[in-house]
């Protein structure tokens, strides 16, 4: 990878933190989980380099959501290999 891929790697992983934040923090509190999962379904391609301690330290919650993160990273591509288009989301 050189450098401008690596640049526009973590351009892109922080523009769908920002999507996220906004996401989440507009959603129900009932709903905030179901949101999130949401959320990392579509923004999976952009975040698949992050750990799931680096993704909930970007977002600012707990680090015990990380473990969600992974799960619906590795769901996300079994939905969208089924045919889930993530940006219908």
């Amino acid at each position: 990878m050189n450098a401008t891929e690596a640049i526009n790697r973590i351009k892109n992983a922080s523009e769908a933190i920002n999507r996220i934040k906004i996401a989440i923090d507009g959603s129900s509190r009932n709903g905030w989980t179901a949101e999130l999962h949401l959320q990392i379904i579509k923004y999976s391609d952009a975040l698949q380099h992050m750990t799931g301690k680096e993704f909930c330290e970007a977002l600012g919650i707990g680090n015990a959501y990380g473990t969600e993160f992974s799960k619906m990273l590795k769901i996300s591509e079994r939905l969208i290999r089924a045919g889930l288009d993530p940006n219908e989301i």
